[in-house]
């Protein structure tokens, strides 16, 4: 399965919609589109799982990666999962103590 990955500004944020699956094959997809974001100083970013059908460790490696380098730069990341598949896997690994979490776009924006 692909994975795409876009951004649009929206307020204070840069939003980042992935649609597709983030595995061992597309993560690298997410990982370079969140460096380019990062390394142009958009270090506000909104992450939106909503499209994720599926996420594994290697997805969840690259969003733990762009969590600590926007966090060196003193940036927020969010994330926005409506799906308890998706939810499920930050449970397990405790990542929900991690990350900001909202059930909604709209939820996250007004954070």
């Amino acid at each position: 399965m692909e994975v795409s990955v876009t951004s649009h500004e929206r307020g204070d944020y840069t939003v980042v919609e992935v649609v597709g699956e983030i595995d061992v094959y597309t993560a690298s997809v997410l990982r370079e589109k969140l460096a380019e974001l990062i390394d142009a100083e958009h270090t506000d970013l909104i992450i939106d799982l909503t499209g994720v059908g599926f996420l594994d460790s290697t997805g969840l490696g690259v969003l733990v990666g762009a969590l600590k380098k926007i966090r060196g730069f003193g940036g927020r990341l969010l994330l926005v999962i409506d799906q308890e598949k998706v939810m499920k896997v930050f449970r397990i690994t405790a990542l929900t103590q991690v990350f900001m979490i909202h059930a909604t776009l709209e939820g996250a924006l007004s954070a």
